[in-house]
């Protein structure tokens, strides 16, 4: 397995995975721009050895492949959860013989500990250095200044002294100070929480480029009070180790190209953002603790990490999806019931879940739904839709097919509004705040409706109002619907066509949403509306204080006067990187 992630990008480099870009680059857009076209065109990871205004080089991209997160792990991470699911299972009671069937597996959970050591080469220089000296970016043209993007913050409970390790954007005011992003149901926000209860300051380390196990653990959504530290090491199959800071009395990662050492003081809050993140839109500025550097430690030839996230698909693509394939699995271990779980990438994660369940009575999938949204990370997501075991949830044509087929909103819909939500989540206006639904469509033995074949096309949709300018149907169950403005008065008039009665959901997008490319529309559709506000049906009526929902359902997913603004490179950066193309690849 690799050190940290100097051996890493070496590794690459030698399979073909990596480039070195020699020219001089900007880290201010100009990465940004470079890194997302490489990405949509399937190139290597970039190594900027020349990045204006900084010491050290920067690399990108490093994970943005199926094929590089492999070499990563050593294996393909679906295979990985897939064997520590069936040891799991087949460990219940413990018996020998699945230890010696699974021994490769074994061996990596004998590993799987935290050790203290001397020293360490994240510790070959100490320096005061500065934030000045990083090749920080600004990767956004609106965004609040320059961002760590790939910091890997660690931080102990005061409490139990309960290790976290955790990715979280780091805003630089100036070369010493940068904001410290914990969003809602963060574990090192958790140890703030308690330090601020407590009236002390929390110490803090943010270890940038660890090993590949250690970066992959960071951004795992693990249980709360799981140590980042110990599945990194069952992911490498060794032993993650730690040093004693130089500034600090906490143990810091002792293979990393980076450790900044430093303090989040109690009580102190700056506005931090905005900031370009990875539902596509730039993040409002809020106030969040501060982070000051003490002291800076490196190798004596680090190499800074960094990363790109927007409109996907992004580098986080490729880090969620192999976390969840590794990690979703577990789910079957609390809910058996639960044969498999997705998250798309496309929406955010948080905003869309697929969930196939095995249903040994009626209304089973409902209970596992509602107690799946109770549970760690998945608390935040905002759209989860039920299946039945036999439906792939990750195949989002199939997913349409199960709620054509089984979906009755007056038996299969359930809005829980007020409830807690992602910090990025913009929707409802309110940091924090905002409502879920769920969404049935498992297999039901109910009598079947005669459906007749939709004869209706892009052109008879836009004669239904001046405002449409286009519409495309998906699955003859969605109907996507681009209008130009308006888009709540379009969805309730839709929803109310006797013609268009045949489609179980109707989403109004916005003009900047490819409606014929699913991944565009999925973003398009689940970033932009709020439960409790933007979703109407073709007949709702009351039942003492409760809802009855009947007929189509609409979706208002227009981009809404008070949202922040979907992400858009500056022109002149655009044209810049049109001209130097080719010259970044000699």
């Amino acid at each position: 397995m690799f050190q940290a992630l100097g051996e890493f990008v070496r590794h690459l480099e030698s399979i073909g995975e990596l480039h070195r870009v020699k020219r001089e680059v900007d880290p201010k857009l100009e990465i940004t721009e470079i890194a997302t076209r490489a990405l949509r065109e399937g190139k290597p990871a970039l190594l900027f050895e020349n990045v204006k205004g900084a010491r050290f080089p920067l690399v990108v991209n490093v994970y943005a492949s199926d094929k590089r997160l492999e070499h990563a792990l050593g294996t393909h991470p679906e295979r990985l959860g897939r064997d520590l699911i069936g040891f799991i299972e087949q460990m219940m009671p413990p018996r020998f013989g699945p230890l010696w069937e699974h021994r490769s597996l074994t061996r990596r959970l004998m590993g799987a500990r935290a050790v203290s050591v001397a020293s360490g080469i994240s510790q070959e220089v100490v320096s005061q250095g500065s934030f000045n000296d990083l090749p920080i970016q600004v990767c956004w043209p609106k965004d609040g200044g320059r961002f760590l993007t790939l910091g890997q913050v660690v931080t102990y409970d005061p409490s139990d002294g309960k290790r976290n390790i955790g990715v979280y954007r780091m805003h630089v005011y100036g070369d010493r100070k940068t904001g410290m992003h914990w969003q809602i149901q963060k574990g090192g926000g958790f140890h703030y929480h308690r330090a601020e209860q407590r009236r002390q300051d929390l110490e803090v380390a943010v270890a940038l480029g660890t090993d590949p196990a250690t970066l992959l653990a960071s951004v795992a959504a693990l249980p709360e009070g799981i140590d980042e530290a110990l599945f990194a090491a069952f992911l490498r199959g060794r032993p993650t180790r730690f040093v004693h800071g130089k500034s600090l009395s906490i143990l810091v990662p002792a293979a990393a190209e980076f450790v900044l050492e430093g303090t989040v003081p109690q009580g102190e809050r700056r506005k931090e953002g905005p900031f370009g993140d990875h539902f596509g839109h730039y993040s409002h500025a809020a106030s969040f603790p501060v982070f000051h550097l003490k002291t800076m430690t490196h190798r004596r030839r680090p190499v800074y990490p960094a990363t790109v996230v927007g409109i996907p698909p992004m580098e986080d693509k490729f880090l969620g999806d192999a976390t969840q394939q590794i990690l979703g699995p577990l789910a079957r271990v609390i809910h058996k019931e639960v044969k498999d779980v997705w998250a798309y990438y496309e929406a955010g994660f948080h905003n869309l879940l697929v969930v196939s369940v095995e249903e040994r009575y009626h209304k089973e999938a409902m209970k596992a739904a509602l107690g799946l949204l109770g549970t760690g990370q998945l608390s935040l997501t905002k759209c989860l839709i039920l299946v039945s075991e036999e439906v792939d949830p990750r195949t989002w044509k199939a997913v349409l097919g199960a709620v054509r087929e089984h979906f009755d909103p007056y038996r299969d819909f359930v809005l829980l509004p007020k409830v807690p939500l992602d910090t990025l989540d913009f929707t409802s206006f309110t940091m924090e705040l905002g409502s879920k639904m769920i969404l049935d469509a498992t297999r039901k033995e109910r009598p079947r409706r005669t459906r007749r074949a939709i004869r209706l096309d892009a052109k008879g949709v836009r004669s239904m109002d001046r405002r449409i300018v286009d519409a495309h149907a998906v699955e003859e169950t969605l109907l996507l619907v681009k209008a130009k403005k308006e888009g709540r008065a379009v969805v309730e008039k839709l929803v109310k066509r006797k013609e268009l009665q045949y489609f179980k959901i109707i989403a109004v997008v916005s003009e900047d949403v490819d409606i014929r490319n699913q991944e565009n529309s999925i973003w398009g559709v689940f970033t932009r509306f709020d439960c409790e506000r933007d979703v109407v049906f073709s007949e709702q009526t009351m039942m003492g204080i409760a809802p009855i929902y009947r007929g189509v359902m609409g979706i208002d997913a227009t981009w809404k006067r008070g949202y922040p603004e979907p992400l858009i490179m500056d022109h002149r950066i655009v044209r810049k990187v049109d001209d130097r193309w080719e010259q970044y690849w000699r």
